[in-house]
Formats: structure tokens, sequence, C-alpha cells
């Protein structure tokens, strides 16, 4: 009996051991295939939400944010900032770390014609990428090296061959989308060296400038080997030469690179362009360790986030300890059900959706402010890149759920910019303190609406609802009530909606009949004789091209009029008397659904690639016709999102595309934020669970239960909300706040009288 019962706790122990935790769900190649808008992800490791993400870079330069595709044979080395799913060129990636040996190069390598750099060929046999870790082999080197990150910092681990000069080198200039234009590096003692580097709009960078950012990275960086052989390079950068994106990339300037001066044994030195380097010899299989703090603040708030997160050498320490922030942060959501791979691509679009906003202070809650100042810890926590022309739309809603708190630290820290810029207006898509003007609209007000009506308002009030008006008068379609195109001109009617419930909601009933009335103004652009939206000028409207509404740019961005046209989210039904009634919109809408191929790679149809169609197939909700949003979501779902690196049909900007499969996905998503209606649509799995914040909620969970489940049984028979008969197609806020289940019977016909009310 012993023996059994040993055995049996034997065999209980590995069962536990192998139990697959929620972090090693994620995979974090999914999406990093640039071409084609696959994703733009980076596959390196980081924490929810942190700071710092330590990832490898194949490319500088181009319209690659991340710094990384899978399809690039060529690694540059690894750098600790980076970006997920953005195009316009991309910011961030310094602090670029590269093992070498050999003669010291002093540039990447981009152009044959310079001879080869410090980059190297990489192995894709043993590349490696998990929640909180990143593994490849640099062949040319035969180094390995391997990558974790805490909130605040990271380490990297090097495995060298026996060499006699191998060697150790940071790019200080380099950053994803130009070069930062000054540089700062001093050793100060046998293991560490600190300094800055300074990315303004003349290096580049976000937009290829246009975006404005203008901050310092401070780093402070301790070796594991003896700084005892060392030194800096420097090019020589005439004060004429332009720095940005494409300049950078071009044979002229890598010449100059390739030239640069080759400083031994320089310990201090402040320059245009320059790198570090340290040198020592390895035996085979001899380790070498590289971490860093990262601050934006100071090199003594680098400092304190290294000391306080990576005390030592131990690299496993920090893996695991990743593993575990992401284990936590994951639990947030609960499914049961599903394939592998469905399972994959849910953990992994979670672990997308928990990038950004990213935390922007050092562990002493010290933050650079928008007036340029370091402001001591407040609170809140200040936060950072807010792409509001992308998430307002399924990421903020799906945090008013399981992250609220982190909600209000994105509003008071846009709200706090616009007060410290001076500027006295809401950013729509804010990068480091930078209002970078970047798309169009006016989102964080959609944001800030939506969390009040939610009850999330641990934020100043009044400022925001003043900064939301600014916002609205200043981007708005205003007196003369359109914004002559019809991208700006719809989008801006439903954020004025958004501010007419924020009126009302504070008592400020003057302002909400105005900007209600200026919501309705996306009909001053519909031109009865084309039956469909069209953009003016003082003298008229535009001359209807050709193509008709699949004119690309044709009073639109980034789309064309038949999909902008759909975005009136506020006001569906006059939206739909518009177009004739409600059986020629569902005809039109199906038409323009079915229209799409089947891969869903960008097109003029529904284009489940770019944000303005993402509210579209839930509009079947509201045309009395549910049966047909359980369908398509079930359908989008399946085509749009893949385990593949390929695996995002367009660019993951900054969470929303996986923010939109967690929602439709678990069977809820909203049509219009700022209303607290969520649609109900087809779940992919049989049970999911919303863990809810309880200083902002009643309720402990919420549960969405598909009873027989299956790829066939994608319809919902009947529903019951807490044990009672649910007969509409959507669910109130309150409800999912209030905690509880909604439970839902599946099959594999429709149910045409279910939800129609």
């Amino acid at each position: 009996m012993k023996y059994v019962i040993i055995l049996f706790a034997f065999l209980f122990s590995c069962s536990v051991k192998n139990e697959k935790q929620l972090a090693d769900h994620v995979n974090p190649f999914i999406g990093t295939v640039t071409i084609g808008n696959h994703g733009k992800t980076f596959p390196g490791a980081c924490t929810p939400y942190g700071l710092v993400q330590v990832s490898p870079n194949t490319i500088t330069g181009g319209d690659n944010a991340p710094g990384y595709s899978y399809e690039n044979e060529f690694m540059e080395g690894f750098s600790f900032l980076h970006m997920s799913g953005t195009g316009w060129y991309g910011e961030l990636g310094n602090l670029l770390t590269t093992p070498t040996n050999g003669p010291l190069k002093t540039f990447a390598g981009r152009h044959k014609e310079l001879g080869r750099g410090y980059r190297s060929r990489y192995s894709k046999k043993d590349e490696v990428a998990e929640a909180g870790y990143y593994a490849a082999t640099l062949t040319d080197y035969n180094v390995r090296a391997e990558l974790t990150a805490a909130p605040h910092s990271g380490i990297i681990k090097f495995t060298f061959g026996k060499d006699t000069c191998s060697r150790i080198q940071i790019d200080l200039a380099r950053r994803i989308g130009g070069t930062s234009t000054q540089q700062y590096v001093k050793v100060i003692d046998e293991h560490t060296i600190f300094g800055w580097m300074k990315c303004t709009p003349d290096g580049g960078g976000w937009g290829n400038g246009e975006g404005k950012t203008d901050f310092t990275v401070y780093f402070y960086t301790q070796f594991s080997k003896p700084i005892t052989k060392c030194g800096v390079w420097s090019a020589n950068i005439p004060d004429t030469c332009v720095r940005k994106r494409k300049q950078i990339e071009s044979y002229r300037y890598d010449s100059l690179v390739s030239r640069a001066e080759i400083l031994a044994g320089c310990r201090e030195k402040e320059g245009k362009h320059l790198g570090f380097y340290t040198e020592f010899a390895t035996e085979k299989d001899e380790v070498a360790f590289l971490k860093s703090g990262i601050s934006f603040v100071s090199i003594e708030g680098a400092k304190k986030n290294l000391n306080a997160e990576i005390t030592d050498w131990d690299f496993n320490k920090v893996r695991n300890n990743a593993k575990e922030l992401w284990n936590k942060g994951l639990s947030k959501m609960e499914i049961e059900g599903g394939s592998e791979d469905d399972k994959t691509i849910f953990y992994t679009s979670l672990y997308h959706t928990m990038i950004d906003p990213r935390d922007f202070a050092d562990v002493d809650g010290n933050y650079m402010g928008g007036d340029g100042k370091v402001h001591p810890k407040t609170s809140f926590t200040k936060r950072t890149i807010f792409s509001g022309w992308d998430v307002f739309r399924s990421q903020f809603p799906l945090q008013t759920i399981i992250n609220p708190e982190l909600v209000n630290d994105m509003i008071t820290s846009l709200v706090e910019l616009a007060e410290q810029s001076g500027n006295k207006y809401l950013e729509r898509w804010e990068i480091l303190n930078a209002y970078s003007g970047c798309m169009l609209g006016n989102p964080a007000v959609s944001v800030i609406v939506d969390a009040y009506n939610k009850g999330i308002r641990n934020f100043d009030i009044h400022k925001a609802y003043e900064y939301s008006v600014n916002t609205c008068e200043k981007f708005g379609n205003g007196e003369l009530g359109h914004s002559y195109g019809i991208s700006t001109t719809l989008e801006h009617a439903y954020f004025e909606w958004c501010l007419a419930q924020f009126a009302d909601s504070l008592g400020h009933k003057e302002d909400a009949l105005k900007y209600l009335k200026r919501s309705k103004s996306y009909r001053n652009i519909f031109d009865t004789t084309v039956n469909w939206f069209r953009p003016r000028d003082e003298k008229g409207w535009l001359p209807w091209p050709e193509e008709g509404r699949l004119k690309e740019e044709y009073g639109c961005v980034e789309t064309n009029p038949y999909q902008q046209g759909w975005f009136v989210p506020h006001d569906i039904e006059g939206l739909t008397q518009l177009l004739g009634g409600k059986e020629k919109t569902l005809a039109d809408l199906t038409d323009f659904i079915e229209k799409a191929p089947e891969k869903l790679e960008w097109n003029k149809y529904y284009n489940h690639s770019n944000e303005p169609v993402h509210h579209v197939l839930f509009m079947y909700n509201k045309l009395g016709s549910p049966w047909l949003t359980q369908k398509w979501v079930r359908n989008i779902c399946k085509r749009a999102y893949l385990n593949t690196v390929e695996g995002l049909v367009g660019d993951e900007d900054m969470g929303q595309m996986s923010a939109w499969y967690l929602l439709a996905a678990s069977g809820i998503h909203p049509i219009c934020p700022g209303d607290n209606r969520y649609e109900i649509c087809s779940p992919i799995f049989n049970k999911i669970t919303f863990h809810l914040d309880p200083k902002y909620a009643k309720g402990k969970a919420f549960t969405v239960i598909a009873k027989n489940n299956s790829e066939k049984n994608i319809y919902i028979q009947s529903a019951a909300l807490n044990g009672k008969q649910h007969d509409k197609c959507w669910i109130d806020f309150k409800d999912i706040a209030a905690g509880g289940e909604l439970e839902l019977q599946m099959g594999s016909e429709p149910n045409k009288s279910w939800g129609k009310n």
C-alpha cells in the first residue's frame, strides 16, 4: 500500500509539473512578419505594461516599427525598447547590444560595398520566443544570446565560443526609425557604464520626424566580465548632414559610420554617433552577462531601476519572475474548450494587449512630464503610447473590464499632458509626451466618456471635460457641419456624440444639445445622387470617381468610402434610413463582407486589416439579424487569427487587433464605445471568465458559457443571464460589472427569433 501511495504521489507531481501555465500558451512569434502588414509585432522579452522590452533587431529603417521581421536573414543585435505592431517607420530600438569577435566593426553592414559589418546571420532552427524570454544563435560569431526582462530593466546572457577577442559592443546611435542625435557614455568602474541617448525629430524616429518625438533615454549598464580592454567609436557626422530615416539608411551615411574613429581605452565621450565596446578572452561555452536599467528621467533613475529589479547575475530568476508576471496578468481572463491553437491565439492576443499603454515612470514613481520637467510619484502611474485612433474601438473597452485602473492611469496621463504642455487639448496619438498628430479624430474623448459611463472616474473629471470640449472644437465638424472629408466628418460626428453624453452626465445641458446636434452632421456629406457619403469643399461635392465608393483615399484616410461609410456607430438607425431602410442596408452590408478575399489581405471591401471596419460585424445585431453577427464573427476569427508568424492580417496597432479577437471570441463586443451596450456574438470557447477588479466592480467575475458549442454549432438558440431568460442580443456593462453568468445555448442552424428585440 505504501508503494501505491508513493507511486500515486509521483504521478500526481509529474502531472502538475507538466501542466501548462497560462504563459506557456503565448507564442510571441505570432504577427512578426512585416511584409503584407502581418502584425509587425516583436518577439522579444517584456513584462505586462513594462517600460523595457528586450528584443532582437533584424533591420534599421524602413516601415518596420518593431525593428524585427521574421523573414530577415541578419541580426543587428538586441535593444531594450520596442513598439508593438505599428507602421509609420517606428521609434525606439535604443541601446543596441551585439556580441561579436574578430576585427571591430562600427556599422551594421547593410551595404555590401562597405563590407561585413557587426550584424550576423542567425539560426532559425534554434530561435526561441516565450512570454518573458527570447533566444537565438548568431552563427557568424558562434554566440548564443538569451534575453529576459523586468519591468524597468533587462538582462542578456551571451554564451561564447573559445576566442582570444570576444566582445560586447553597443551602438549608442542606433534608433529603429532613424538615429539618436547625441549620445554620452562613461565607464565608472570595472563593471559599469552609464550614459544617455538624445532622440529628436531631426533624427527621424516616429513618422520619420513628423511624430515630433523628443526624448532622452538614460541607461545604467553592467557587465559580468570586468571592463579591462574597452573603448569608444565616434563617427564624424558633419553639421550639415540630414539624419532622418532615408539618409541614415543610405550608403553615404553608412560610409561615414564605417570610417568612425576607434578610440581604444577611451572611458568617457559625448558625440553625434557613438558606440562602446568591451573585449575579453573566452573559453568554449563561457557565459558573459549584460544587464541594464532604462529610464526616461535620469541616469540615477536608470540605476535605481536596475538595482531594484536585477540585483545579481541570476538570469533564470529574472526569467522566472517575468513568466510569473505574465501568468498573473493573463489570469485576468480564463478559458475552457477550443483547440490548442485556439488557446495559443487567445493568450497571445491577451499578451499583445498587455504591452501598451506602458509604464513611463521609474520604480520610485518619478516621471518626465509634458512640460519637460521631472515630476514625483503621485496617486497614478504615468503611462505612454496611446495609439488612440486604433485602441478606442476594442482595446480600451476590453481594459475597462479587466484593467480599469490602467484606464484611469491613461486618462489621467492624457489630461495631465494637455495641462503641462499648455496645449489644453487631448492628443489623439500620444507617444513619450509627444503630440504626434498621427491619424485623425478625437479618440481620447471616446475613452474618457466610455470610462466615465462605466463608473471609472478616478481622474480630474472637470479638466477632462474642459479639454474634451477644446479637443472637439479644435478638431470637429463645428458650425460648418462637416470636415470636408468622409473619414474626418464621420469620426468627428461620433466623438461629438461622445461629448454630448459627457455633457449631459455633468449637467451641461446646452452643451449636450449642441454636440448631440453636431453628432448628426455625418448626414451633411451624404449625397443622394450616388446614395453614399461623398467629400466636399467650399465649392460643393468633389467629382465622383469612376471606381465610385471603392476609390482608395477618396476623402478617406487609409480607407475608401465604402469602408469608412459604415462608421456611424452612434446612430445605426439614422444610417439605415439614409441607406434606404433595413433590407437595403442588410443586403449592402452582406455584399461588403462577402466580397472580402478569403485570406483577408488588404482589400477594398471588409478590410479587417484596418480599424475603421472593426465594428461592422456587430451591426447585424442592431439591424435585427443577430444570427449574421454570430456567423461572421466566427468566420472572421477563424480567417484573420492564426497560430503562425503571419497570424495577424493587419498591424497589431498596440493591442487593438488582438483586443478585437479577445472580445469577439468571448462572445461580447461593443459597437459604440461610450454606450454601455456590448453586443452578444458567438464565442469560440465553451467558457470564458473575466476576472473583475473589486475596486471598480461589484462582482468578482463575469462568465460566458456556451453550451453545445462546436465549429458547426455557431448559432445562439437561447440565452440566460444569471439563470433568467435573456432575449436581447446585447448586454449592459452594469451586468458585466455585477458579475454573474451569461449562458448561451448553441446550435448548427440560426434561431432567427432570438435576440431581435
